[in-house]
């Protein structure tokens, strides 16, 4: 099979995009180590469990969320279960499953937490994009999730952020 080559164009988005994509995640990983001791990852766990109705979620289902394999879950989680953030317990409906749950000062961390990601969210990402260009960020993040998640295992995950469509 013949390669198929990138142009220049593409080859210098693909830069971009892989440059983003490094520095990124070290930008918001900085702020919340600094502001909030913990990692995006750790955020996104307790940010995850925040949206869950009672707080609570299988320990599958958290997985599926975050995009994380169970074990380096499972790290995560006693980790912050460590730090009394969440807690752990069998399910009541299926005992051979464990669920998680954000204790009250899990859900205070995140609401203390909340504003300073955003602001992160916003300086390095939104802010720099005019409004047409957030659509755009938008339908290009669908075009490429779509290539990544062809079957739409993954699609809960990141419909249920879709605004809602005017008429």
């Amino acid at each position: 099979m013949d390669t198929r080559w990138l142009s220049p164009e593409q080859l210098a988005a693909w830069v971009r995009l892989t440059a983003v994509l490094e520095l990124l995640p070290a930008a918001l990983d900085s702020q919340l180590r600094r502001d909030a001791q913990l990692t995006h990852f750790d955020y996104y766990v307790l940010a995850m469990l925040s949206e869950a109705p009672g707080h609570t979620l299988r320990m599958t289902a958290l997985a599926e969320r975050t995009t994380a394999s169970l074990p380096r879950l499972s790290h995560v989680v006693q980790r912050l279960e460590t730090r009394g953030l969440l807690e752990r317990f069998p399910c009541p409906d299926d005992r051979r499953a464990t669920n998680t749950r954000l204790t009250d000062a899990g859900w205070q961390k995140v609401q203390d937490s909340a504003p300073g990601h955003v602001t992160t969210v916003r300086d390095n990402v939104i802010d720099a994009l005019t409004s047409e260009q957030v659509t755009q960020l938008a339908e290009i993040s669908d075009a490429v999730l779509h290539r990544l998640d062809p079957d739409g295992a993954k699609a809960a995950l990141y419909q249920r952020y879709d605004p809602p469509k005017t008429p």
